[in-house]
């Protein structure tokens, strides 16, 4: 799953890929706001992101990630 979010204040976005689903970024995300605590995500490779919810200017749950197999012409 691709996730990319928008910090306020900062131009560059935090860009990342994890094996959650959607559904469950979602949810994370969604709790984080609402009690303003701090938005903890783990990426494919085992690191955590910790985003405080206050600086989150927004969030982009992309689809699942697919990885090209072979040796053909894409």
């Amino acid at each position: 799953m691709d996730i990319e979010l928008g910090i306020r204040d900062v131009a560059r976005t935090v860009s990342f890929s994890s094996e959650q689903s959607a559904e469950e970024v979602a949810s994370v995300i969604e709790a984080a706001v609402a009690n303003d605590r701090t938005i903890d995500l783990t990426d494919d490779k085992g690191r955590r992101i910790v985003v405080p919810a206050r600086s989150l200017g927004y969030a982009i749950i992309g689809s699942e990630t697919k990885h090209a197999v072979g040796f053909g012409a894409l």
